[in-house]
C-alpha cells in the first residue's frame, strides 16, 4: 500500500534536533518578542537591539538552548532555575516610584554600555541606587530585574519549531493569516478529526499551512494528505517552512489540487508533454518535457487516488461557503469520518449544521467554541492575565455516514 511507502519516508519529517544550514530558527529576545530569520552558512544573522552574530555560531547547535552575544560570537548559557517566591502579606501600595528614586541617568547608561559592562552589572548597579528597591515585595523585586534585563540583556533563546511555538508564534504575530486559530483550537481541530498515524486525510487549509503541518506533526509523515485550495500551483506555506521538513519526504506524503482539479468532470489542459516526431531537441528542452510530464503524472495520480476515495477526515479552514465545501468533498470519506470545520464567526457554521441536520449521510453536527485565558499563579497574587485573546474561532463537528436504501 501507498501508506505504507509513505511511512518508511517519516524518519526524514521528523523535527532536527539541531540547527542546520537552510532552517528557519525562531528567536525569542530578552522582552519576550519572537523572530523568525532563516539561517544561511557564512552569513551574519541581527536581533536589532540584542546585536548580531555569526550564524556559524549557531549551526549545529540544539534547539532550547539560550546564548548571549559577546563581539558577534556566541556564549552558550546555563538552563536558569526556577526559584521559588516567598510568600509574604508585604504591599507596594505605599512605595511611590517618581522621577527621584533612580539618580542613574539615562546619559550614564549610556556610557556604561558603550565601555563594555556587562548588562548585569548594569542592573546590579541602578538595584543598589534605587531608593525604593528594598521596600518592593520579593516577587516585584523578580519583575523590575526582568524589564532591565529585557532592555540590556544581549541574551536570546532558540525555540524548537513544535507546532505549538509556531502556531503561539503566529498567533501573536498575525492571528489574521492564520484565521484566529489558537493553540487550544488546533489542538480541538486534531482530535475531533481523530488525526491518527497511518490516516488519509482530506484538508481546505486558507490558515497559511497551519492545520497542514499540525496534522503532519502529529502524525510524523506516517500519513497521506491531499490539500485543495485554489491556486493553479502548489501554495507556499509559511508556517509549514517553519517546520523545516526535507522537501523530497514532504513530497511523498503530501500532495495539492486546486479546485478545477478536483472536480471529477474537469480535463486538465497540459502543454505538449511528448516529443514532437522529427524535432532536434536540446538536453535543457528534453529536461523541461520530463519535468512537465513528470509534473502531470504526478496530477493525474492525486486525482486518481482523491476519487478512489476512502480518506479517513475532512479538515477544512476556508473562507468559502462551508456547506459546497462538504458537499464537494465528503463523498470521497469513508464511513464513520470525522468532518472538522473552523470559522472565526459563528453564522457560517450555523448555517452549516442547519443543512447537515437535514441531510442524513452526517451524523451529530455539532459546534463549539474553545476558551483559553492564562493566569498568573503566586501565593496570594493569583488572577487572569490582563490582556487575552477574545476567540479562537468556532469549530463544527460532524461524521459522515455510509447511507443505504434497501427497496422492498
Amino acid at each position: 500500500m501507498e501508506i505504507g511507502n509513505n511511512a518508511g519516508n517519516a524518519h526524514h519529517l521528523r523535527r532536527n534536533s539541531t540547527i542546520q544550514h537552510g532552517h528557519n530558527v525562531l528567536f525569542k529576545l530578552p522582552n519576550g518578542e519572537v523572530r523568525s530569520i532563516k539561517v544561511e552558512k557564512d552569513s551574519t544573522l541581527s536581533l536589532g537591539r540584542v546585536g548580531s552574530f555569526f550564524a556559524n555560531e549557531l549551526i549545529g547547535q540544539p534547539y532550547g538552548l539560550s546564548h548571549e552575544i559577546h563581539d558577534k560570537k556566541l556564549k552558550r548559557l546555563p538552563p536558569r532555575a526556577t526559584q521559588d517566591i516567598e510568600e509574604t502579606d508585604a504591599t507596594n501600595e505605599l512605595i511611590n516610584d517618581g522621577d527621584f528614586v533612580q539618580p542613574l541617568t539615562v546619559a550614564e547608561i549610556e556610557d556604561m554600555k558603550k565601555s563594555g559592562i556587562h548588562a548585569s552589572e548594569i542592573i546590579k548597579t541602578q538595584i543598589e541606587q534605587h531608593a525604593n528597591y528594598s521596600l518592593k515585595t520579593e516577587y516585584s523585586k523578580e519583575k523590575y530585574k526582568q524589564r532591565k534585563e529585557a532592555k540590556y540583556s544581549k541574551c536570546f533563546e532558540v525555540i524548537e519549531p513544535t507546532i505549538y511555538g509556531v502556531c503561539d508564534y503566529w498567533f501573536k504575530k498575525d492571528h489574521h493569516r492564520i484565521r484566529d486559530i489558537r493553540t487550544d483550537t488546533l489542538s480541538q481541530m486534531l482530535n475531533l478529526a481523530n488525526v491518527r498515524p497511518g490516516g488519509k486525510y482530506i484538508i481546505v487549509d486558507e490558515a497559511s499551512g497551519l492545520v497542514v503541518s499540525a496534522v503532519l506533526d502529529r502524525l510524523g509523515g506516517k500519513c497521506r494528505i491531499i490539500s485543495i485550495n485554489d491556486s493553479d500551483s502548489p501554495p507556499a506555506y509559511p508556517v509549514l517552512n517553519l517546520m523545516n521538513y526535507d522537501k523530497k519526504a514532504l513530497a511523498s506524503v503530501l500532495s495539492t489540487l486546486n479546485w478545477a482539479t478536483a472536480q471529477e468532470d474537469h480535463v486538465p489542459v497540459h502543454a505538449p508533454l511528448d516529443p514532437t516526431p522529427g524535432c532536434v531537441y536540446s538536453e535543457r528542452q528534453r529536461a523541461r518535457l520530463d519535468k512537465r510530464k513528470a509534473v502531470s503524472d504526478a496530477l493525474m495520480k492525486t486525482r486518481s487516488e482523491l476519487f478512489t476515495g476512502g480518506f479517513d477526515g475532512l479538515l477544512i479552514a476556508s473562507d468559502y461557503d462551508p456547506f459546497q465545501i462538504v458537499e464537494a468533498l465528503s463523498p470521497y470519506l469513508a464511513g464513520s469520518a470525522s468532518i472538522v470545520v473552523q470559522s472565526q464567526f459563528l453564522q457560517p457554521l450555523a448555517d452549516l449544521q442547519a443543512h447537515m441536520r437535514q441531510t442524513p449521510r452526517y451524523l451529530a453536527p455539532s459546534i463549539t467554541e474553545g476558551w483559553l485565558r492564562r493566569y498568573q499563579v503566586l501565593p496570594g497574587r493569583t488572577h487572569p492575565t490582563m490582556n487575552t485573546s477574545g476567540s479562537g474561532g468556532f469549530l463544527l463537528h460532524a461524521i459522515k455516514v455510509c447511507v443505504q436504501i434497501f427497496l422492498p
